[in-house]
């Protein structure tokens, strides 16, 4: 008997499209108007039962992927958010969009966080406009793919860990004097951090390095009431994907996980709303694992 389109949807395996995906490039960040087939954010399907109600956020790369997945649902819950993003204008302004929908307040900040200086601009003006910071997302990272170490400039490997890490360092460091006790951090890392990827090396180091801050920082925090943790995420489809794989990787990707999909950035949301919410006040330096089925141990 054919399976039906409701069961199909609570089914895993199913619920999303699976590779193999079309063929598509695009230009390093991407943009998620081009993705083929469309990335589902929980447009449509997240509910929120203000959790996060009155609560204030920053969120870098909140233009798309996981973090336009995540703004949605925080704002749902009942969050305002500062949208920090590269350079994705039109991106940025559709997270936007599905923010004010939900009834709350949406600040666009374009910039590279790589610098330390626009850092503190992410932090100060979230002060300015919201009065407070609750939770700190670290979601926005720069990954390459390379078939050898010497094709991997110096330039690009300190590109990588500055977006990737030192962003970390410097954003907490900036909003450390605005966090209240029950504020939370949360970063994003990658099931990478677990499994080494020989093609994405130095951005699989960084995220490696960034469980290992995670942990730090959620001891160095714990008597100030700041609780810090990570989700590590499988192969999720995003603009990244495309603009940082070949035609063919991208075709095959999400392929080699027990579900045998890539997962959509909706699947990501609901973990960091947890870990955003007072129902998580007893987590602290854990990652959530959503990869797919992929093992982590």
């Amino acid at each position: 008997m054919a399976q039906s389109h409701t069961s199909a949807k609570k089914d895993p395996v199913k619920k999303y499209p699976q590779p193999p995906y079309p063929e598509q490039q695009q230009e390093i960040p991407g943009s998620d108007k081009k993705l083929k087939p469309k990335a589902d954010h929980g447009e449509q399907s997240y509910k929120g039962s203000g959790k996060l109600k009155g609560k204030k956020v920053v969120i870098t790369g909140g233009d798309s992927g996981i973090g336009r997945a995540v703004a949605i649902a925080f704002a749902r819950e009942g969050a305002d958010i500062l949208i920090s993003y590269l350079n994705e204008h039109e991106d940025a302004k559709e997270t936007m969009k599905w923010v004010e929908e939900a009834g709350q307040k949406a600040v666009l900040l374009p910039g590279d966080i790589s610098e330390e200086p626009h850092c503190q601009q992410i932090i100060s003006t979230a002060v300015a406009e919201f009065g407070q910071i609750d939770i700190l997302v670290n979601n926005a990272a720069y990954q390459m793919s390379h078939k050898s170490l010497q094709d991997i400039s110096a330039e690009e490997l300190d590109y990588t860990f500055k977006t990737n890490i030192y962003s970390m360092f410097y954003l907490c460091k900036a909003a450390e004097p605005h966090m209240k006790p029950g504020s939370a951090v949360i970063n994003t890392a990658s099931v990478n951090a677990y499994k080494p990827n020989p093609v994405l090396l130095h951005y699989a180091t960084t995220k490696g390095a960034i469980q290992n801050f995670t942990a730090g920082l959620a001891q160095l925090w714990a008597e100030k009431g700041i609780r810090v943790n990570c989700v590590a995420p499988g192969p999720v489809w995003t603009p990244l994907i495309p603009s940082s794989f070949s035609p063919e990787q991208v075709a095959e990707f999400g392929m080699n996980t027990p579900l045998k999909r890539a997962g959509q950035p909706s699947e990501l949301a609901p973990a960091y709303v947890l870990l955003a919410s007072d129902e998580a006040s007893y987590i602290l330096g854990a990652t959530i694992q959503v990869t797919g089925g992929t093992p982590t141990i």
